[in-house]
């Protein structure tokens, strides 16, 4: 039995612009993303077809358009179980 390699990205997202690579690699560089994601508090989405994709971008790159409504979803769950709002969503 194989396994594929495990890989992480990070997102880094103002709240203005699109999500940017922020960190990405393989095995141990992976491992210590997601031990960094945990340590800070950061929650993680695991999805490998969206990681491949992510990973193929440079660090600093945005995240492609065809990519926007799926990392909006993930990152408004991300805000939801964190109990924060974006800045621009309306005051309640």
């Amino acid at each position: 039995m194989s396994t594929q390699p495990q890989k992480a990205v990070a997102l880094f997202y103002d709240g203005d612009n699109p999500p940017v690579v922020s960190a990405s690699g393989q095995h141990d560089v992976a491992e210590q993303i997601i031990a960094l994601a945990r340590e800070y508090g950061i929650p993680l989405y695991e999805n490998a077809e969206l990681v491949n994709v992510l990973a193929t971008l440079e660090l600093g790159e945005s995240i492609p358009e065809a990519l926007y409504l799926s990392i909006a979803e993930i990152i408004a769950f991300a805000y939801y179980i964190q109990g924060k709002r974006p800045k621009t969503a309306p005051s309640r």
